[in-house]
């Protein structure tokens, strides 16, 4: 942990511009259909509503998120204009914010409180999902995972919030 007096503790606590909320989608059943929603419920019990992945015993996956700039950069490296969000599984798109600046930070979306627990890395089903070179395209942007503190709504268009007076990894 990083001593809070230090100037690097000071940089990761520096204003974080506001991102936006720009998809969100369920995971119904293992390897199923990803469902595109324009809101959902996020419970600290139950997860998100609608999702399959629980994750009840740690919590520390409830919710996955990944940026829309991230996207494009695995559409680049895999020579595609695009990657559909619903083929990295993950649960909201946000854009006009550096996720991994967040990593160990509380975020509000919409209603929502969350924490961000770590990294959301490939799994090897990317190979399967995106064509060779998948999984190493993903690497290193494959978004986060987060645990839900407080219960709430999230909608399309919501913004993402860092809540103030937490540095990450605090």
């Amino acid at each position: 942990m990083l001593n809070p007096a230090s100037p690097l503790s000071r940089l990761f606590a520096a204003p974080v511009r506001p991102g936006v909320v720009r998809w969100i989608g369920l995971r119904p059943e293992r390897r199923a259909p990803m469902v595109t929603v324009p809101h959902a419920t996020l419970d600290p019990g139950a997860g998100l509503q609608g999702d399959r992945y629980r994750n009840s015993s740690t919590r520390t996956r409830q919710v996955t998120l990944v940026a829309e700039e991230d996207l494009r950069a695995i559409a680049s490296y895999l020579g595609r204009d695009a990657v559909p969000p619903e083929q990295l599984r993950r649960n909201i798109v946000v854009s006009g914010l550096n996720l991994r600046a967040l990593k160990g930070a509380r975020l509000q979306l919409g209603s929502a409180v969350l924490a961000i627990t770590g990294e959301c890395h490939p799994c090897s089903r990317m190979e399967e999902t995106l064509g060779t070179g998948g999984y190493n395209a993903v690497r290193g942007h494959g978004g986060l995972c987060a645990r839900i503190l407080a219960g709430g709504e999230v909608a399309l268009g919501d913004a993402v919030l860092r809540l103030d007076g937490e540095a990450p990894g605090a």
